[in-house]
């Protein structure tokens, strides 16, 4: 059974069964943004990094839901990385279905192209969604590619985290919930954080205290 969910046949049924039930769920729950002051200059054009730890990879698309509703909402096109390997190529097949265009690349397999793809995105004037403790952890601690990607383009880094207050917790490595239809939903989007050429290592720290931050904002707001 293994070898068979592992076949190419196997993998798009299950990325599409996934992407549709994923789609249900989150326009079926009441959402809110928190933050909108933060959001509202890169929701009028203006490209950024939005940035957001692993476990936040099924709800992040609500900010798109959200958004257009607002009248100042500009669609930017949107690109995110994901791993070359079996798992990253899965869940490309399911973010496709949210609009959202996948660049393959990881810090350990086709980070340089990965991270060249994703520079020239941003400098067309596109969005990057970014899992900056992706795809295997550690759970909530930044690696240095979010912090040199911000660095090269220019472009600041917007942190972000949702909740949903209707959830099941799967035993992952990230504890990644996912979402049930019917309940309240929050998104919180964090100031900006602009990061300086030189020395964009001293950033890393504050980037993880910022994602750290909205994500206990969401789980306050929308608890359980």
């Amino acid at each position: 059974m293994k070898s068979l969910l592992r076949t190419p046949r196997a993998q798009t049924i299950l990325a599409a069964l996934l992407g549709f039930y994923l789609t249900f769920a989150l326009r079926t729950t009441r959402w809110t943004l928190d933050g909108q002051e933060h959001f509202r200059p890169f929701g009028s054009g203006a490209p950024a990094v939005f940035a957001f730890w692993h476990e936040f990879l099924p709800l992040t698309p609500a900010l798109s839901l959200i958004a257009r509703r607002m009248p100042f909402y500009r669609p930017i096109p949107i690109h995110t990385l994901v791993s070359q390997h079996r798992d990253g190529r899965f869940i490309a097949a399911v973010v496709r279905r949210f609009g959202i265009q996948p660049i393959l690349g990881s810090s350990s397999r086709g980070g340089a192209a990965g991270l060249r793809n994703l520079l020239a995105v941003l400098r067309q004037g596109d969005m990057i969604g970014i899992t900056p403790d992706g795809p295997r952890g550690p759970r909530r601690q930044a690696a240095f590619g979010v912090a040199q990607l911000a660095a090269l383009s220019g472009v600041p880094v917007v942190p972000l985290a949702a909740r949903t207050s209707r959830r099941i917790q799967l035993n992952t490595w990230d504890r990644m919930p996912v979402p049930l239809p019917f309940g309240r939903g929050v998104v919180v989007c964090g100031p900006a954080i602009s990061v300086p050429r030189h020395g964009w290592k001293d950033a890393v720290p504050a980037i993880t205290d910022a994602l750290n931050r909205t994500a206990e904002r969401a789980e306050l707001l929308c608890p359980a």
